[in-house]
Parts: C-alpha cells; structure tokens; sequence
C-alpha cells in the first residue's frame, strides 16, 4: 500500500461543477486498500451498447500494462462498442513486465464477468507508484459490489477515486447542440505532478450522449489534445501511465456523425475542447506545491512549433519556475530560458511583458521598466508572461506553475 502526503488544499484550487447525468453512462467507486488512508480507490464505469470510444496515450518508451491494453482493445474494435472501464489509484502497473500485463488482463476478464460483458470491452487505467506489480486480486474482490452499485450521479466520487496528490477534484462539462439536439458532455482528469502530457495526460476521462462515430471522436480528440492536456506542464516530467479516453454513447437521440470536419459537429466541437482545456488546466492550478498560475505565450517566432518549444523551455525552466514562487521578477531568467530553447530568435528583437508590463524591448530592458510595479504585479497569484522573439508569426501558449520548497517535499515523501 501507498501513503498520500498530507498538503493542503491547492490556493488555485477551483470548485467541482454540478455535473450532468450523460445518458448511457453509469459510475460507481470502491475501495481495494491501495492506500493507508480510507478511501476509495477504484473507478468503474458501464456504457451503453454501441458506445464509441477514442483515445490518447503517452508516448513514453516504458509505457505500462493498461496504456498497452488500451491501445490494443482500441486498435482491434476500431473504437466501437467499448463498454467499460476499470481504473485505480496507488499502484501504475508500469514496469512490471509480462506479470503485469497478465495481471491486467485478469481485472478485463472479471470486470467484463460482474458487468455482463466481455473482456475486449473492458478498458483499463492505473496511476500511482512505478515498478510494483498491481496486486489485481484487491480489485477482484470489491468488483461484485461496485457493479451492482452504479448509478448515474457519481462524478465527483469518480474524480476522488482516481486521485494521487491531487489536493482537489477535477470535473468540467458543457452541453452542445447537434443538428438541433442538445447533447452533454461530461468528464473529469487527475493530475498535480508527473505533468508534461505528451499525447495526453496523467489520466482523464470524458463521456458524452452524442452520437459520434469512432472515427471522428477519434479526430477531434486528437485535433484538440495539442492546444490543451498538451499545453499544460508542471514539473516536465511526462507519466508512464497518461491516458485519455473519451467515450461518446449516443443516447442523445441526437443523429450519428461519421465525420469530423460535419457542420453539424462545430458546436459539439468547441465545446468539447472547452471540456478538455478545463480540466488541463486544473493540473495546472493543483501543480504540487504550486502557489502560482502562469501563462506563457510565445510570438514571433519561426512558426507554431518553434513557438511551443520555446514556450515548453521557459515553462520548465527550474530558474524561471522559482523565480515565479519567491515573486521575483527576474526577466533575465526568461531571456535565458528563451535563448537556450535552441530555436531562432532575434535578440534585437526579443520584447517581454509581465501582464501589462514591459521588461525589455528590442534587445534591452525598457526604458520604462519599473521595479516596484514588476514586483507588485508578481504577488498575483495568477501571472501572464509574454515573449515576442523577433523572426516571423509563429504562436503558442503553455500553461504552468511555480516551483516551491512543498514541490520536493510532497515528492520526497511520495513512498513513505
């Protein structure tokens, strides 16, 4: 079993929405004891036949058994009639070799068994510590129980059981119309460290009533996931376990769309990039430790991808990252982090703001600067920073936060 550190409450925490019941989806929690702690650590969710499922995972080279199984339920179905999933807390499964994979396979088998369904319906997530073998019979014996006790209202129970040390629970949903039909649409993430997504995110899941066939939930999943879980770090470091996962039941009523660039779709379309942005940023602001919510925004550069790496370097940048903690506006810092992104830039050029305040312009510090004002505005608890480097029309945005003394602390004491 794991211990969760006891922190606080984040201070950017948000609050969990009134959530919606999504047609066709019922949730239900358990606790299998992977913590010290009385909670509950198990999630399981049932979908409704003919349910549409896509995904997003890391891209990390160790991976783990449920990123593996995921992966391979989705590429055999094609993403159609995905039934359920099964998730816990406490332990990744990541690293454990054919025993883990093994052990995976057993919690599809027995979930599919209690859920009247079949093992390939069945989809899997895990986070917690790396490299211990899931101890699957834990889950095995509270699963009886958690199926005969689903129910539609349980979202914020949901967002509990998947939690690590996250300090708050992450929910977020919006309702869209569809060729005249409203559909909803519902989901909630975990996440606080471990946080820079590559695909995807630590875990997240989202579900809707809308009939969207797989192909194009598959597209618009992946079209929104750059500018969202993809534009969020805390730490820079990327999980083994990130996973996203959207399931559409099409309940609604309202007609099935095969393609994602439909009309029909835009409004469906916004609104779930909405949802997605949403819960990315809530990582942000439960940043283990975090005191402080930035935002980066990156101009003038090459192009988009020039723009987000050099965005990605001044939001990891540990220098910068501190700097944001100890409210100290040290723009030197972004220059540096800026300039070692190893990406082109003009330094005669290069302009940075703090909100409304200009550090330096053309190459230099401003002829305006203000210490005093550039000190005041850092004591914000949400900070906007701004770099145009000179080369061309190049943007990107990341969102990150500040790097603290409870950072290494929470860490330090992960396994203890």
């Amino acid at each position: 079993m794991t211990g969760k550190p006891e922190v606080a409450r984040s201070p950017l925490a948000v609050a969990f929405p009134a959530m919606p019941d999504i047609a066709g989806v019922e949730i239900a929690t358990a606790r299998a004891g992977f913590y010290k702690q009385a909670r509950d650590d198990i999630l399981i969710m049932r979908f409704s036949p003919g349910t549409a499922c896509a995904g997003v995972f890391t891209r990390h080279k160790v991976g783990s058994a449920p990123v593996d199984w995921c992966r391979k339920r989705l590429a055999a179905s094609h993403g159609r009639d995905i039934r359920a999933l099964v998730v816990n807390a406490g332990c990744a499964n990541s690293f454990t070799g054919r025993p883990g994979a093994q052990a995976a396979g057993r919690v599809a088998t027995v979930a599919a068994r209690n859920l009247g369904l079949r093992a390939r319906e069945v989809m899997l997530a895990r986070t917690g510590v790396i490299g211990v073998l899931l101890d699957d019979s834990r889950i095995v014996e509270v699963l009886p129980a958690a199926a005969r006790s689903l129910s539609p209202d349980a979202w914020r129970k949901a967002a509990l059981a998947i939690s690590t040390t996250d300090t708050f629970p992450k929910g977020a949903t919006a309702q869209a119309s569809v060729d005249g039909h409203a559909v909803r649409i519902a989901g909630i993430a975990k996440g606080s460290g471990m946080i820079a997504p590559d695909m995807a995110t630590m875990l997240a899941f989202v579900a809707t009533d809308a009939a969207v066939e797989p192909k194009a939930l598959q597209d618009l999943v992946d079209l929104h996931v750059r500018d969202t879980f993809n534009s969020v770090t805390v730490d820079g470091d990327r999980s083994t376990n990130d996973t996203l996962l959207v399931f559409a039941t099409g309940a609604s009523g309202a007609p099935a769309i095969s393609t994602a660039s439909d009309p029909r779709l835009a409004d469906f379309s916004a609104k779930l990039k909405t949802v997605l942005l949403d819960l990315a940023l809530q990582l942000v602001r439960d940043g283990e430790g975090a005191s402080k919510f930035v935002k980066i925004t990156i101009t003038g550069a090459r192009s988009d991808a020039s723009a987000r790496k050099i965005a990605r370097t001044v939001a990891e940048s540990p220098l910068v990252k501190t700097a944001f903690a100890g409210e100290d506006a040290n723009w030197g810092r972004i220059v540096m982090a800026v300039g070692r992104a190893d990406e082109a830039v003009k330094r005669e050029r290069i302009r940075v703001t703090f909100g409304p305040l200009t550090a330096a312009r053309d190459g230099l510090v401003a002829p305006d600067y203000s210490e005093a004002a550039m000190s005041d505005y850092m004591k914000n608890p949400e900070l906007e920073v701004g770099v145009d480097v000179g080369v061309g029309r190049g943007r990107a945005i990341i969102w990150t936060c500040d790097l603290t003394k409870q950072y290494v602390a929470i860490n330090g004491d992960y396994r203890s």
